[in-house]
């Protein structure tokens, strides 16, 4: 396949080529190739159309087809030699099929344009990317999901302003992020159902004057039906918005995951040992143990968040229906996707292989004070003594207790009796963290019995 049938596939109006710049700046292949499967595949859906409503003849339809899947094979194969001077993928693909086939390639084009083709395309390939991300992220679910049945009981300090504030359980933690992916697996699953409506066959703009049959063409494809404007639906760029802003949202979700991951492996908590899989050692430092996969999860929400910006840009002061500007969208979610699905799998794969420190968690779990509010909420509840009240009396023995370097658990009954006579020996039952934990029943609670049967919830859940 030679440059030289460029113009030809312009048209007329075109007397010569564009030159060096202007072939740069217009080209697209350099990256749309990467749609070149969704490509053929709505090519063959509307091809076997065309046949069906008596458009084209059957014998041409077969010859598309058979030739469609002859430049598939030479595209998966890494034969086909793609052509800037021929712009993208859909006509880099119609022009190799005329070379295998001949005139029957150009009838393939009737009742479509490049308008409603890209769109199509773009749309198949964010579907395919949807259902990896829905892949990716009920994988990693299932490992926070696990993760929380082992420690169901395991108990450590739940944060504050990154300042210890209560205890909490390992298990109660960890469905922590299986909630958040979970509105994350929601919002995929939303968004896919919301963008599945054909374009093809819109045309240009305004859609055509063959007899085309779009349900069927829709239903070739997956769709659940095409869509009800033609000008909307080669304007619409809708789709890869909501899949960036589904995926900004989801990577925000792993990049606090990842910082926290990133604290809890360090020297000063040592809360989790990261697998050496997803660490990496110092090239001067032999004790370093770097969690750079966290860090890493960490540094791609920037990527993504700025493709969605980006494209957000792109968007903002088109006039219906199409313009150049909108070549402009692919790169953006091109590589946002590539990161969100490397993201989602090196944080299963960190979660499957971390192993939680159950005594670092414990010991950091019972300081700092953090069965305090435990202390106020037996004074409210067995002496009937106001929260503010209670809560005042709770500080001035945590105040006690911090200048004397001890833990509430440590101060004597006559140390409280002396701050609130009505203070007894009962207070101690409160004081543990292990009966912090387990006294919080309410719905949703830290208490083992609560995160299991959260557990055994997400577990139907994901069947």
């Amino acid at each position: 396949m030679t440059d030289k049938t460029s113009n030809k596939m312009w048209g007329g109006r075109f007397a010569a080529g564009p030159d060096a710049i202007m072939e740069a700046i217009n080209a697209s292949i350099g990256f749309d190739q990467r749609m070149a499967a969704q490509d053929i595949a709505g090519s063959r859906a509307h091809a076997a159309m065309l046949a069906a409503t008596g458009v084209i003849t059957d014998s041409d339809a077969d010859a598309i087809r058979e030739g469609l899947l002859t430049v598939l094979s030479e595209i998966e194969n890494g034969n086909f030699q793609f052509s800037t001077a021929l712009e993208d993928i859909h006509m880099n693909v119609e022009a190799r099929l005329k070379e295998i086939i001949g005139e029957p390639a150009g009838r393939l084009h009737t009742g479509r344009s490049r308008n409603d083709q890209v769109a199509t395309d773009f749309k198949l390939w964010v579907r395919d990317q949807f259902d990896a991300a829905e892949k990716g992220l009920l994988a990693l679910i299932g490992a926070l999901v696990d993760q929380a049945e082992a420690g169901a009981d395991w108990v450590m300090p739940g944060f504050t302003h990154l300042q210890t504030a209560q205890p909490v359980t390992w298990g109660h933690h960890m469905m922590a992020y299986v909630e958040m992916f979970g509105r994350d697996l929601s919002r995929v699953r939303d968004a896919r159902k919301r963008m599945n409506e054909s374009p093809l066959g819109s045309a240009a703009l305004a859609g055509t004057s063959f007899p085309i049959d779009r349900e069927m063409t829709a239903e070739a494809l997956g769709f659940d039906r095409p869509t009800a404007n033609s000008l909307d639906a080669v304007s619409d760029r809708d789709f890869a918005l909501e899949f960036l802003s589904t995926a900004s949202i989801c990577a925000m979700h792993l990049s606090r995951f990842a910082e926290e991951l990133v604290i809890w492996s360090s020297a000063q908590f040592r809360f989790v040992t990261l697998s050496d899989r997803f660490s990496t050692g110092s090239s001067i430092m032999p004790q370093k143990k770097n969690p750079d996969a966290a860090e890493l999860i960490r540094a791609k929400v920037g990527r993504i968040f700025g493709a969605n910006t980006a494209l957000m840009m792109v968007m903002k002061g088109l006039p219906l229906a199409y313009s150049k500007d909108m070549q402009e969208d692919k790169e953006q979610v091109f590589d946002a996707a590539d990161n969100w699905m490397l993201a989602l799998a090196a944080m299963e794969g960190m979660v499957k292989d971390m192993t939680g420190n159950r005594e670092s968690l414990a010991a950091a779990a019972g300081s700092g004070f953090s069965t305090a509010t435990d202390l106020a909420d037996w004074m409210v509840r067995v002496l009937k003594v106001p929260f503010r009240d209670a809560h005042h009396v709770t500080g001035a023995l945590v105040a006690m207790a911090e200048g004397r370097g001890v833990d509430l658990p440590d101060l004597t009954l006559e140390d409280m009796k002396s701050v609130h006579e009505g203070i007894t020996e009962d207070i101690f039952s409160v004081l543990g963290v292990e009966n912090s934990v387990n006294s919080r029943m309410s719905y949703g609670g830290t208490a083992p019995a609560q995160v299991r049967a959260q557990v055994a919830r997400w577990k139907e859940i994901l069947g």
